[in-house]
């Protein structure tokens, strides 16, 4: 008996004691900044210095320069990173084996963005939008790996990418 009400007494105990630091007196912070700011007896104190409009843009969507709508989805433009998988200057042949290359890549990767283009006199296949190189590195390998024989034409690019924001 003596043990069941030391347990109910620890439980109600534990429980009014969480209950407290969960609301504590303390306010609910605004964002993560007022989050870090906030000063908590027993735990150390964090000061940020930042511009206000680095502060208006947190947790937000980016509106305006930088960003591109298509077909209701919106897209950040942004440096980043692509794998390219062919380029040629060959006017005959170099468009077929882009849009070749591309339909192969496409039966495997449906899920990846493929991009053939022209920039005179080269046609040229690169593959995905990027935010860092690690993660064009990470599909130059799953290529390289599903597609052998293009090995020798795969290289990292560094390009303006589209980041879907949807």
């Amino acid at each position: 008996m003596k043990r069941l009400s030391c347990i109910l007494s620890l439980c109600i105990l534990f429980g009014t004691s969480v209950l407290s630091a969960q609301t504590g007196g303390y306010r609910q912070a605004e964002d993560i900044i007022d989050a870090l700011q906030e000063r908590i007896p027993g735990k150390g104190n964090v000061t940020i210095r930042q511009p206000d409009a680095l502060r208006d843009m947190l947790g937000k969507r980016l509106h305006g320069e930088g960003v591109e709508k298509v077909d209701g989805m919106a897209f950040l433009k942004i440096q980043g990173y692509r794998t390219q998988v062919f380029s040629g200057n060959n006017q005959r042949k170099s468009k077929d084996e882009a849009f070749r290359k591309e339909k192969e890549i496409k039966k495997l990767f449906p899920d990846v963005t493929t991009y053939v283009t022209y920039n005179a006199p080269f046609w040229r296949l690169r593959v995905g939008d990027f935010r860092s190189h690690e993660e064009a590195y990470h599909m130059q390998r799953l290529l390289m790996d599903a597609f052998p024989a293009y090995k020798k034409e795969m290289y990292i690019v560094k390009e303006e990418v589209k980041i879907p924001l949807n």
